[in-house]
């Protein structure tokens, strides 16, 4: 539909915005408290760690940022090898891209699309210092499998959790199934900050100072105690920041200038308000996902992305796969036409311009490939659907799979590019 103006959209929102928002907004802006590094952000780290399961937790001002705080924890030097997944979104490894390191994508498994262990093992040499991961869509990467591999040869593990905020793998949570984990509550993901967060979470007491430093406008240093410089000069305020430490304190390494990546009160105000929602949230997105899921298993030619039988799935996006390009392309373009807005999530990253650039290219991940180009197709799942646009949803993907059906038994099926060529 080139008006773009569809029955049933992709979100606009990932999530729902009510009373409990607006009251926590009201109550910070009508009292005197600080707007930023404030209770607020206290609270929400604190009840996000003890939901997740992980030690500390640690708001940034995007998912984006809280990955490049995670990578810089991960003290990566010029000469190592990180392993990551290409089917995700650019910010889960963009930030390598100023690092002097070579990145090494791994291939996915055709069920989940989470980066396959055995293909990442295969991967790994002695130069092999991290692996970046993500749950895609919403639907956990075999955790265990990965992290013995890791754990095996010593590697760190980053696992971006984007998508993945309400779902669990053997009665865990992500960011509590790696070494580090990052969450984004971007306008489209299942909880947000309005419009823009992020959090990492992990459990090493040393990552946290660390990372208080650099989200704090600090340096990220190696920091030993000596001598006063001028012992006599006095301490006028000894809790003040510099009143004690410039003296105390000498750098023997600086790894990176921080930066300000502080959440701000409000967002972390409305964060608290949305996980406190997050149960309710996530029931909406397994009710439409469950009706989708009914009505793909009457066709024998397309299937849902399904999460192992020990875990539960986020439906941060509900994805399904067709058995061959030719019956995607003319799905997509069925639903369309019935005003089903349809996405494509996401493009294989090693053969984006900027990691060609780096010396990808095709063959190097073919099951992250064949599965884009060929099968995958993403479908609205989320909480501001209203009933009955999920009544309209169903049927129109009833009707588009029959349509389809038809077609490929009584004739070859044109691919998507030459359906638009016509056109």
């Amino acid at each position: 539909m080139l008006d773009r103006s569809y029955v049933v959209p992709c979100a606009k929102r990932g999530s729902v915005l009510g009373e409990a928002e607006v009251s926590a907004l009201a109550e910070l802006v009508q009292g005197e408290a600080p707007l930023s590094m404030g209770a607020w952000r206290d609270r929400f780290e604190r009840a996000f760690a003890q939901l997740v399961g992980a030690r500390y937790a640690k708001t940034a001002t995007s998912g984006t940022v809280a990955v490049e705080l995670a990578i810089q924890l991960l003290d990566l030097q010029p000469g190592d090898e990180v392993i990551a997944t290409p089917q995700t979104y650019q910010a889960t490894v963009m930030p390598l891209l100023d690092r002097e390191v070579t990145v090494r994508f791994c291939d996915i498994d055709p069920t989940t699309l989470n980066i396959d262990p055995a293909a990442a093992e295969a991967l790994i040499t002695p130069r092999t210092k991290a692996l970046l991961l993500v749950h895609y869509g919403g639907c956990p990467a075999e955790m265990d499998e990965i992290m013995a591999v890791a754990r095996r040869h010593g590697i760190l593990v980053v696992e971006d959790c984007a998508h993945a905020l309400g779902a669990d793998y053997r009665g865990r949570r992500p960011g509590s199934l790696a070494d580090i984990g990052c969450f984004s509550f971007q306008n489209a993901k299942n909880i947000t900050t309005l419009g823009e967060g992020g959090m990492v979470t992990f459990d090493r007491d040393d990552w946290a100072v660390r990372l208080e430093r650099l989200r704090g406008n600090d340096v990220d240093a190696q920091i030993e105690p000596e001598e006063r410089i001028d012992p006599d000069e006095p301490l006028v305020l000894p809790w003040m920041k510099y009143s004690a430490a410039v003296y105390s304190d000498r750098v023997t390494r600086i790894r990176r200038a921080g930066t300000n990546a502080t959440m701000s009160e409000a967002a972390a105000a409305v964060g608290l308000a949305q996980l406190s929602r997050l149960d309710t949230l996530q029931g909406t997105r397994r009710s439409i996902a469950a009706r989708l899921d009914a009505v793909l298993r009457r066709y024998p030619f397309v299937r849902p992305q399904q999460a192992p039988e020990h875990s539960t799935h986020a439906h941060h996006l509900y994805t399904c796969f067709a058995d061959s390009r030719g019956l995607r392309d003319q799905l997509l373009l069925a639903l369309d036409r019935r005003g089903v807005e349809i996405q494509l999530r996401y493009f294989p990253l090693h053969l984006t311009p900027e990691w060609r650039h780096r010396g990808h290219g095709r063959g190097e991940c073919p099951v992250a490939e064949s599965m884009w180009f060929d099968q995958h197709l993403n479908l609205p799942c989320h909480p501001g659907l209203r009933p009955s646009q999920v009544d309209y949803l169903v049927e129109a993907l009833d009707e588009s799979l029959a349509e389809v059906h038809a077609m490929a038994e009584g004739r070859s099926v044109p691919t998507l590019s030459a359906a638009l060529a016509v056109g």
